[in-house]
């Protein structure tokens, strides 16, 4: 087992009317199954936070990041696996289509932009990750708050 915790990149993509996109993992994802979740993965030997961030939206999404907003938030877990990430999340925005993502297939079930009205959503299977993921998006609007978008 490694000893270094593996670096992750994670981006909290947000569109023109400041909502911010979530996309649910498949069942049958090892980590976290069939739960919301943002864009975002590990990086690969060698690479750069912000080049793993970019391509893990394209893999994800097929959108192209255009505008890195901020760097906001890094924080440590440990997956059911044993393994411990550090994490880095930044809010981005992205050109494409954003009316249709390409979802990874095998990966991502469905998707759906929220806005803070919609946070409850994020609440479901909240035992998976103790509500990690709905401060990690509560943080990302709060930061758009304070940027001023």
């Amino acid at each position: 087992m490694p000893t270094e915790p593996l670096r992750c990149a994670g981006a909290l993509i947000v569109d023109d009317d400041g909502r911010i996109f979530v996309q649910r993992r498949s069942p049958e994802r090892r980590l976290f199954p069939n739960v919301w979740d943002i864009v975002g993965g590990h990086l690969e030997p060698g690479e750069e936070i912000e080049d793993a961030l970019r391509r893990e939206v394209t893999e994800e999404t097929g959108w192209t990041v255009s505008h890195v907003l901020a760097e906001f938030a890094e924080f440590r877990w440990t997956g059911d696996d044993g393994l411990d990430r550090v994490e880095t999340d930044f809010l981005v925005r992205v050109d494409g289509d954003l009316t249709r993502p390409r979802l990874e297939v095998g990966m991502h079930t469905e998707f759906r932009w929220l806005t803070e009205r919609d946070l409850a959503v994020l609440d479901e299977n909240r035992d998976v990750d103790d509500g990690q993921l709905r401060r990690i998006v509560e943080d990302g609007f709060a930061t758009l708050r304070s940027i001023g978008l």
